[in-house]
């Protein structure tokens, strides 16, 4: 199976880049946008001088339980960045969800709870709202954390976005938000 299928079939529409998107990255930005393909994962990643920016994650059902995902961490963790992801809240009707927040919990990742971030899908129209999870080598701040996805969503998310949907994604202050006041609950409290 491509890899963009093996994605599309385990991401949800609102979350998913289009294929054309993606192979556009990966042509335009070589140094900076990744894959990461084998039979039974697919990683998407963009690496900055400072951080790492995992995109998507798949893992096959098959392959899950046997320390795939792990070893795929381990090999970013390596290069001694901070790594940050953004991840769905729990769903207590997709279990796939809970799982996911586990395997991240148990690889050190922590919960960004002074970010905020929502962005309005262009495949639904919907508003759709993720958690910011990060790993970082030397306890770097939220604050840096909350700079690293602004950069991301300016030079990834939303490159060439009319071109691709038609329309462009809502300006990145609108979508990131930081806010060293509020101290949103620990979604791993929720796990």
């Amino acid at each position: 199976m491509h890899w963009y299928e093996k994605l599309n079939e385990y991401f949800p529409i609102e979350e998913m880049k289009s294929q054309e998107h993606m192979e556009a990255l990966l042509e335009d930005f070589p140094e900076i946008y990744h894959k990461d393909e084998g039979k039974h994962h697919v990683l998407m990643y963009a690496e900055a001088d400072d951080f790492i920016f995992i995109d998507y994650l798949f893992v096959s059902g098959e392959s899950r339980g046997q320390g795939l995902g792990h070893k795929l961490l381990e090999k970013l963790k390596q290069k001694g960045k901070p790594i940050i992801l953004e991840v769905e809240p729990v769903n207590y009707k997709d279990t796939d969800t809970k799982k996911r927040l586990k395997f991240y919990q148990r690889e050190g990742f922590q919960h960004a709870k002074t970010i905020g971030y929502k962005r309005r899908s262009l495949a639904t129209d919907e508003v759709n709202v993720m958690e910011i999870l990060f790993w970082s080598p030397s306890n770097d701040s939220e604050e840096l954390v909350y700079e690293a996805l602004v950069r991301t969503y300016e030079k990834i998310h939303t490159y060439r976005d009319k071109h691709f949907y038609g329309k462009s994604y809502e300006p990145v202050e609108q979508a990131v938000q930081f806010d060293e006041t509020q101290n949103r609950k620990d979604i791993f409290d929720e796990i």
